[in-house]
């Protein structure tokens, strides 16, 4: 029986009062724990986060990312900070900057996108998503992501990071798509009010005709139902009913992602501080649902996104953190209680995939 992976974990809980019982210190213990010098010494490597935009603040700090950048030139890897495309040109307003991070900030896809490698996937009606090419290229990747929420997949971690933020051109919106969603107004409830449209995040999805009826373009749309979730007059309507053929998708443009590094080439880093109902996209940020609960990481994607769920506990919630519009549900995990949403479907899927083990060994950094 082969041996459970071990995730290591990073509690921002401070015992005593000094510089070296808080979290910044536990993390470079947490990454002198792995043998940097053998899995990245003279090879690139690509640190995939997401940036977040506009004014949202909970993404991961930048001190964390400086901290991992230095321990990966102290073991002579040659280390580039990259996200989507169009989300880098939002990095500054976070401190996401080469002279704060210490290595450059590079599009995932290049500057229009449109770099990518055509990788078949054949799954339903996803036949194809194009991998971000300068990801593609790299010869390792760290994989530091901010847990929190999702109104789609329950729970943001690694899987999305790398599923939705490591794909170019119109990857996302097909894999999206896989909900088999149907966008439905209701023209009476409607006030016009433009909320739909301004909580967009893609341009052109959604727009008022000169009938003022409200159209939806398919091709734009990257189903994140902010626009449902913004109408105050719940005249929006998604169904959502496909959502684990969603995550299904998502675990296979995981596998797909993976296998393009050799082994021994991937570390995946969840920082769970500031731990929102949804993701950083949005561009503005929610009060945390749980306190601080620290930094979790593995080899084994599974293993680390199966425990950054374990560890984000209902009995934790903060009441008055989740926002009024929302209600909690009676059963499940936390995020599924907000959303209605199992967090751990993704975890399985991908785990059916051979990609990992749910089954972990908890090593706490002190």
């Amino acid at each position: 029986m082969a041996p459970k992976p071990i995730v290591r974990f990073a509690s921002s809980t401070v015992k005593e009062l000094r510089r070296h019982a808080t979290l910044p210190v536990k993390f470079e213990k947490m990454l002198a724990a792995y043998p940097f010098a053998d899995m990245f010494a003279k090879k690139t490597v690509a640190i995939k986060i997401h940036v977040g935009s506009d004014i949202g603040y909970t993404t991961v700090h930048p001190l964390f990312i400086r901290k991992l950048v230095a321990a990966l030139k102290d073991a002579g890897a040659k280390p580039f900070v990259t996200d989507g495309s169009g989300s880098l040109h939002n990095a500054v307003a976070r401190g996401y900057t080469e002279e704060v991070l210490g290595a450059p900030l590079i599009p995932a896809a290049g500057i229009a996108n449109q770099y990518a490698y055509s990788t078949e996937i054949g799954y339903r009606t996803m036949e194809t998503v194009d991998l971000c090419g300068n990801i593609v290229d790299a010869d390792a990747m760290v994989v530091l992501s901010h847990g929190k929420g999702h109104g789609n997949s329950g729970f943001g971690g690694a899987i999305k990071n790398l599923a939705m933020g490591c794909v170019a051109k119109d990857s996302r919106g097909k894999i999206h798509r896989l909900q088999g969603e149907q966008f439905g107004w209701d023209s009476d409830k409607c006030t016009r009010c433009g909320e739909c449209i301004e909580h967009c995040p893609s341009p052109d999805a959604l727009r008022f005709d000169e009938n003022k009826d409200l159209r939806w373009f398919d091709h734009h749309c990257r189903y994140c139902r902010h626009c449902e979730m913004a109408c105050p007059q719940e005249a929006i309507h998604i169904d959502d009913g496909g959502i684990e053929y969603f995550q299904q998708g998502m675990a296979l443009v995981t596998k797909a992602i993976i296998e393009r590094f050799e082994p021994n080439r991937l570390l995946y880093i969840n920082v769970l501080l500031g731990i929102t109902p949804y993701c950083d996209c949005w561009g503005f940020s929610t009060p945390a649902l749980v306190p601080d609960i620290g930094i979790v990481a593995g080899t084994d994607v599974v293993a680390t996104e199966q425990a950054s769920l374990d560890l984000i506990r209902v009995e934790d919630l903060i009441p008055s953190a989740l926002p009024e519009c929302m209600e909690l549900g009676d059963t499940g995990h936390l995020f599924e209680r907000i959303h209605g949403k199992d967090p751990y479907l993704q975890v399985r899927c991908t785990a059916d995939l051979d990609l990992g083990s749910r089954e972990y060994e908890l090593e706490e950094i002190e």
